[in-house]
């Protein structure tokens, strides 16, 4: 990433990043699953007959409390026909309208889908039998400007087992941050084009990877959901909250429009045209090995607020967009967490250890998600740093058409960067994987001699070639060789000669001419 920023330094403001979009679920963890509810039921002594009326009554509590906060507040209670109606939009325009300025916006409500539990009838035993469905049900939306978090909302399910939804919004967080510290900036929906305190910005974003959630969203549930207050015989435990999905944003703040515009579109068709699988499956910190069976894609739109690119790995992705003209975002969303990895005490031969296991939805893993977002983003950025250099091919190219020597005085031809045989080198080298860690002489070995593996002899000869390619390549400060390792990175020449060298290789000659 400091290639990328060093690149452009005159055109960049500056960055911030953070979460951004957070959804929480929380699930009454005692009943959210069949024998949970089953066990409930029992211990409130409600026959699978009486079920509904049971239920009924839980739901009605709900909406008569809903009703009860609108009111007290002094808001609108609004039910909506369908649910495919934007709520954000509603509340937006209710808050403009009203002049809202902090507290309760508007309680909105609508049927949705959902999984809830039912008694059917089973004909094979003649018995009612709990089960679990995918029905509709009412759903509360209660929508705030609060506070600490800005503008952001909370779900509650009306229906059995009561799921809730809390929706926050790190870049409102923010903002309401540094207008309560009196800090300049100026926002444009979901990011900001001028902060003029970035440091002290980033610290209070960073506060929010840090935060007790558990007790937050807590607050929130007790709020809007009057069963969690309730005293007597029918009490629900806590919730327990998860990460249902999260996205973690980077933004580059550029000194005007026209310093991203000369730019962008040279970003957007090097991430569409170069950015290969093998590197979004990196970019994401997956194996780009034979265990990796599934799909990764990717995909070019124009969106209400850019044109956008995004890259897919399963149900996982990583995109990069502009927005207010003058912010470049890229931004990693995570839905399904299990497909990366942490390190947590688990057993191992019956003894407990530290060991990488797969990433939880649990709120415990979030700092977790952080990490795996910010370098994800970071690897991204890093690949994108040669892109927008105004420079004449011709001077890359011509600076390796001459033969050089080494420290050891040992003599290397010049290089012929458009030959097929450079192209071969250059092409392995660039893997994606080797910006993160490096390439050592058997990765390109198994990439360009693959049949000489089997062979000791042709394998030790083809590794010979390599070395000798890679000094070559070391000669010309294309590739430096890590300290005490056998591992090789690309330098800034290296990247910006390679790929020009590639993109020439490459090109459609009516292109060129044209």
């Amino acid at each position: 990433m400091e290639r990328f920023l060093k690149r452009h330094d005159d055109r960049i403001i500056g960055t911030i990043a953070g979460l951004d979009r957070i959804l929480f679920r929380g699930n009454l963890s005692s009943i959210c699953y069949l024998e949970g509810m089953d066990l409930f039921l029992s211990s409130q002594h409600v026959l699978y007959k009486d079920f509904k009326p049971f239920a009924l009554k839980i739901s009605g509590r709900i909406k008569d409390h809903a009703q009860e906060i609108a009111q007290k507040a002094g808001r609108p209670f609004e039910h909506l026909p369908s649910a495919k109606e934007s709520k954000e939009e509603i509340a937006r325009a209710i808050m403009e309208r009203d002049q809202i300025r902090e507290g309760l916006i508007c309680v909105l409500s609508c049927v949705e889908p959902c999984q809830t539990f039912s008694v059917r009838g089973d004909r094979a035993s003649k018995q009612l039998r709990l089960t679990i469905e995918q029905r509709k049900c009412l759903h509360f939306y209660f929508y705030y400007l609060d506070r600490e978090f800005g503008f952001m909302h909370v779900r509650l399910q009306s229906w059995l087992p009561l799921q809730i939804q809390v929706c926050i919004n790190g870049r409102e967080y923010l903002a309401q941050q540094m207008s309560r510290q009196g800090m300049k900036f100026e926002q444009h929906d979901n990011c900001f084009t001028r902060i003029d305190d970035l440091d002290r910005a980033q610290r209070l974003m960073d506060k929010l990877n840090k935060r007790d959630w558990a007790s937050t969203l807590s607050v929130f549930a007790r709020r809007i959901n009057p069963w969690l207050n309730q005293k007597g015989a029918l009490v629900f435990k806590p919730y327990y909250w998860t990460t249902r999905q999260s996205e973690y944003a980077l933004d580059v703040i550029f000194r005007d429009r026209e310093s991203l515009a000369e730019i962008y579109p040279a970003l957007l068709k090097h991430a569409i045209n170069q950015f290969s699988s093998r590197d979004v499956l990196r970019f994401l910190d997956r194996h780009t090995n034979a265990r990796f069976s599934g799909e990764s894609k990717s995909e070019f739109a124009h969106r209400v607020e850019g044109l956008r690119v995004k890259h897919f790995v399963e149900e996982n992705s990583i995109k990069m967009y502009d927005k207010a003209g003058s912010v470049l975002r890229v931004e990693t969303t995570i839905n399904n967490p299990r497909r990366f990895r942490g390190r947590r005490e688990g057993t191992r031969n019956g003894k407990s250890a530290k060991r990488w296991l797969p990433l939880r939805k649990g709120i415990v893993d979030l700092k977790r998600r952080v990490e795996i977002s910010r370098a994800a983003n970071e690897r991204y950025l890093e690949a994108l740093a040669v892109v927008g250099v105004p420079t004449p091919s011709h001077k890359l190219l011509d600076s390796v058409a001459y033969r050089v020597e080494d420290r050891n005085n040992r003599r290397y031809r010049a290089l012929r960067p458009v030959s097929p045989e450079e192209s071969r080198i250059f092409r392995a080298v660039l893997r994606g994987e080797n910006n993160v860690q490096g390439v050592r002489n058997e990765d390109i070995r198994r990439e360009l001699y693959p049949e000489a593996e089997s062979d000791p002899d042709k394998r030790r000869k083809a590794a010979a070639r390599i070395t000798r390619q890679l000094l070559m390549l070391q000669a010309h400060c294309l590739i430096y060789k890590v300290s005490h390792t056998h591992y090789y990175r690309i330098t800034k020449k290296g990247h910006e000669i390679m790929n020009t060298a590639l993109k020439f290789r490459d090109s459609d000659l009516a292109l060129l001419a044209a």
